[in-house]
């Protein structure tokens, strides 16, 4: 296989993984439950959590951005925070109670009821996530999952995205899609008639 076939390749893979999205009902259901979740969220004053590791940790920063700082047009920012990017809180809780608690404790510290907590996983299977997804319950957080279709995720929060892949790569693809439809919803609902 030469250069141009191995690109071409890609991109048809993802286009491919896009369809699959499109295509499953649930999948589209459910991105429409999460994005009314998160638009009621901030209709009632509250906030956006988001968490991930590796590539997803800055899937969560990437959303979280377009939540504060703008998505299709200028209007006022929406609080969102992503649990990844403190670096002091990031080692002072994973060296104190383990890597497996770094989003759950910053969710028993930023946390208020009414909230809701974004958890992000590939492979469905993230220790940390799923002990997010448990703090969140605890504290009235409604709790939306980013995964493929497989891992505990799916049954552990209030609403599981499930992209129909089992490639990591294409998965991210897709949450990333997720996520801007989710941030482009909620602004123009909350904004397009005054700023739009």
């Amino acid at each position: 296989m030469d250069s141009l076939e191995f690109i071409e390749q890609h991109i048809s893979a993802s286009i491919e993984t896009k369809q699959a999205l499109l295509s499953t009902e649930t999948v589209v259901q459910n991105i429409n439950k999460a994005a009314m979740l998160c638009l009621e969220a901030y209709q009632r004053g509250n906030k956006v959590i988001i968490a991930g590791n590796g590539g997803s940790a800055a899937d969560a920063q990437h959303i979280a951005a377009e939540f504060v700082s703008r998505f299709e047009f200028d209007r006022p920012g929406l609080p969102s925070l992503a649990l990844t990017t403190d670096t002091s809180i990031l080692t002072a809780v994973g060296n104190d109670y383990g890597f497996e608690k770094l989003f759950s404790r910053q969710i028993e510290a930023n946390g208020q009821s009414g909230d809701v907590f974004i958890g992000i996983s590939t492979s469905g299977n993230s220790a940390n996530i799923l002990a997010a997804f448990e703090a969140a319950r605890s504290k009235g957080l409604t709790t939306i999952g980013l995964a493929g279709t497989s891992g505990k995720i799916q049954n552990t929060c209030d609403i599981c995205i499930g992209v129909p892949s089992t490639h990591t790569p294409r998965i991210q693809e897709a949450h990333i899609l997720i996520g801007h439809i989710i941030c482009a919803y909620v602004e123009k609902e909350l904004f397009h008639a005054k700023y739009g």
